[in-house]
């Protein structure tokens, strides 16, 4: 009944998908063309316009582009509207009032501010437009029509989108227009109309905001719908948690679902091991990061759900859409006629979509149609191959500064200020290490310090709560509490393994987080030495002797 319905689905994406392709078959005119229309926005802003950039009339439009700064979010943020407050006024010399300068990265208007996490700090507010949500649009709409085409058979078209509650915060929900809290939120109207057919979820569950009455009413939801077919969330942790859950209270989420529930899925749902295929035996897609440090996560679900495809999400930011999973590709496309893209060498060198070269790393640049102009977004990529001659790039993951488990983001510059925060006095070493098991967290390594470390660890989360993205994988249990080892032997035991790792002594620096997960022999022997094994004392010879 739904597959007519799926196909004509296709078929209304289909332009999209078309333009798309022709796009990948010449990358530099492509490029070329969403260069330039990012260009006539940047000059029409309040920002560019600031820069007083001389461009002769002979002047190249590469030559005029290379005059625009490349830039991190600090360096522009007094550009961007804080969305807490109201647009500020300035009085001129005629008396009249005008907006303050400063206040526009792009001509067109601002539709909503969208949180993430910051570099420096906890938070940062990204401006969205109505171009900029085209191109989230114009991503999902060439994605799924693949699907369709070259996926998996869908016949229910049953779709679990990943819903971001507001877990006790009320700014998290709205800002100016209100923000995004839902994946069908980055669409157009027309789409989310569509969607709305079968998406599974009310819309209500994002405005939960205790995140065990959400994963409960969630469960709920997706065990009540026997048809799923796909789910697409962020993190595979997301999921992995939601399973827990469900296994979990299983008892009293089957009391309150009661005829809701075949009789033989009720039975599956109390096994000793819950055989998930056969609770969703529709299930054909689950789609979640899968590089980087979600690899292990997303093989995880690939065996709990066999004969599912598990794919890779493109690499996907709140600042932009950049690629998309292609199955023809056999990898990630980059959004070519949308995002304006540059890659930087670890030397120093920009270069431009059609100059790069299989095999090489790069950091991103990105130009988008939301008011981002050459602007680091903070991820390394691999030029993993080349599809219809464009580059296809992988995620290596985020900037060398950057520690990301399961969607947290923290910075080496905001954990610097966390630290400081804690007031460690006595404290010389200080490093914190992402850790991958049993459950992802975060543990502090100190030499000495005055408090126990359980409480350093309880100021350490709530410090870290400042995090947007880091607050949200708590509270959901994506990630469990940071944990917090004390022992003057710490760094020692640090400078021992990794010169026995065949580092240099001399290449070795401190920091103050580590952007790849500890190694497991490296942790056992942490721990061993913050909590030494209790030894029997041994009695002296006078006390063996007073005992007969």
């Amino acid at each position: 009944m739904m597959r007519p319905i799926i196909q004509l689905f296709s078929f209304l994406l289909g332009l999209y998908a078309y333009k798309f392709s022709q796009a990948l078959k010449n990358p530099r005119r492509s490029q070329r063309s969403v260069q330039q229309e990012i260009y006539r926005n940047f000059l029409s802003s309040d920002y560019g316009k600031s820069l007083n950039l001389s461009a002769a009339h002979n002047t190249s439009l590469n030559e005029q582009w290379n005059q625009i700064p490349v830039v991190n979010y600090e360096d522009i943020q007094n550009w961007i509207e804080p969305p807490e407050s109201p647009p500020q006024l300035k009085v001129n010399n005629s008396g009249k009032t005008n907006p303050l300068p400063g206040k526009s990265l792009t001509p067109e208007p601002i539709l909503f501010y969208e949180k993430t996490s910051g570099s420096r700090g906890p938070a940062k507010s990204i401006p969205y437009t109505q171009s900029l949500r085209s191109s989230f649009n114009s991503m999902f709409c060439v994605w799924v029509h693949d699907l369709i085409q070259h996926g998996p058979k869908f016949e229910s078209g049953k779709f679990y989108f990943c819903i971001s509650p507001q877990l006790k915060d009320p700014q998290a929900l709205t800002q100016i227009a209100g923000g995004l809290a839902d994946d069908s939120e980055y669409l157009d109207g027309w789409l989310r109309a569509l969607l709305s057919l079968v998406l599974v979820a009310p819309p209500r569950l994002k405005h939960l905001q205790d995140p065990d009455e959400f994963k409960e009413q969630l469960s709920l939801e997706l065990l009540c719908e026997e048809r799923l077919e796909a789910i697409s969330i962020w993190s595979p942790s997301f999921l992995k948690v939601l399973l827990d859950y469900i296994e979990t209270h299983r008892e009293s989420l089957l009391e309150k679902l009661g005829q809701k529930i075949s009789r033989q899925r009720a039975q599956q749902l109390m096994s000793s091991s819950i055989p998930w295929t056969q609770i969703w035996p529709k299930l054909k897609l689950i789609s979640c990061w899968d590089s980087s440090h979600s690899r292990e996560q997303a093989e995880f679900l690939r065996k709990l759900f066999p004969g599912v495809m598990v794919q890779g999400k493109g690499l996907l930011a709140t600042e932009a859409p950049m690629t998309i999973p292609l199955i023809a590709a056999q990898g990630f496309v980059p959004l070519l006629n949308e995002v304006f893209f540059e890659f930087e060498a670890d030397k120093g060198q920009i270069y431009k979509l059609h100059e790069i070269k299989q095999g090489e790393e790069y950091t991103l640049i990105i130009s988008q149609k939301g008011g981002l102009y050459r602007y680091r977004i903070g991820d390394r990529i691999r030029v993993s191959h080349f599809y219809q001659k464009t580059p296809c790039l992988e995620f290596l993951g985020r900037d060398r500064s950057i520690s990301d488990l399961v969607g947290e983001k923290l910075s080496e510059t905001f954990i610097k200020t966390v630290l400081q925060d804690l007031s460690l006095e006595t404290t010389f070493f200080k490093t914190l290490v992402p850790v991958t098991q049993p459950v992802a967290h975060y543990l502090l390594l100190l030499d000495e310090a005055q408090e126990p470390p359980e409480a350093i660890a309880q100021r350490l989360d709530r410090a870290l709560m400042r995090s947007p993205h880091y607050r949200h994988a708590r509270l959901l249990g994506q990630l469990d509490c940071p944990r917090v080892f004390i022992s003057k032997e710490i760094p020692h035991s640090l400078i021992r393994y990794r010169t026995q790792s065949g580092k240099k002594w001399g290449d070795l620096k401190p920091e103050i987080l580590a952007t790849v997960p500890i190694e497991s022999q490296l942790l056992q022997q942490l721990e061993t030495l913050a909590n030494p094994p209790l030894i029997p004392e041994v009695p002296s010879d006078s006390q063996l002797c007073w005992s007969f």
